[in-house]
């Protein structure tokens, strides 16, 4: 099961530090990233977005998914019924999956302009580990749960057909 969370913040040097710390603990196997990003909010509302690419042992197809829950909360606001069949069938697999408009609104109410985000996607977490060890930044926490069987169907959707 993948883990999708969160992590807001109202100063992005905070998120940078909690950034850092969540890179730490991949080394330390305390996670695994599967996806790991800030997003930024300057102070006339643009978004920004800085990927690493430093995580280490996400698989094509977790990268994949992690691309396209991460544009849809991010990059496509708004998509519905605009969207094509194929984009619009992911996008309802993504929603059935956990990732719906209750949470994607949640995420967009935590980025207002000036502040920032820690978005992770991990396929293994250490829960007292990583809560004790990110605890000292703060931050509101979201988080929701992509199951085995979402991952697979995801994965097979954006592959496209065989």
């Amino acid at each position: 099961m993948a883990e999708l969370i969160v992590i807001g913040y109202d100063d992005p040097e905070v998120a940078e530090q909690a950034y850092g710390t969540v890179l730490d603990l991949q080394r330390d196997y305390v996670v695994h990233l599967n996806g790991l990003a800030i997003v930024s909010v300057d102070a006339d509302g643009s978004t920004h977005v800085d990927t690493n690419s430093k995580v280490v042992g996400a698989s094509a197809a977790s990268g994949a998914i992690w691309g396209a829950i991460f544009g849809l909360l991010f990059l496509l606001p708004g998509v519905g019924l605009l969207a094509g069949a194929a984009l619009g069938g992911l996008i309802g697999r993504i929603s059935k999956s956990g990732v719906d408009d209750g949470f994607r609104q949640q995420v967009e109410d935590l980025l207002k302009p000036g502040t920032a985000a820690v978005v992770i996607m991990t396929s293994k977490l250490t829960d007292d580990k990583f809560t004790v060890a990110m605890q000292p930044h703060g931050g509101t926490v979201l988080k929701t749960s992509l199951s085995d069987e979402d991952e697979r169907e995801l994965a097979e959707q954006l592959a496209g057909p065989q």
